[in-house]
């Protein structure tokens, strides 16, 4: 059994408030096989996702 990576970004004073996005199931699924190949959750592979492409921009994540 493997374990799934969690985020390394330092932690903030709280939780964030959810962030909710409507998908097909079909989607859904390509999308939590992709993290799970990568060996992390689909929030982590989102936000790692999210990063990259900021990078991408020139624009440094903040979180």
């Amino acid at each position: 059994m493997s374990t799934v990576q969690r985020d390394k970004q330092p932690k903030g004073n709280g939780k964030a408030p959810p962030f909710q996005i409507r998908i097909t199931p079909e989607l859904k699924a390509q999308f939590e096989e992709a993290a799970k190949a990568q060996g992390m959750s689909l929030g982590n592979w989102f936000k790692n996702l999210g990063r990259e492409e900021l990078k991408k921009l020139g624009i440094e994540p903040k979180g």
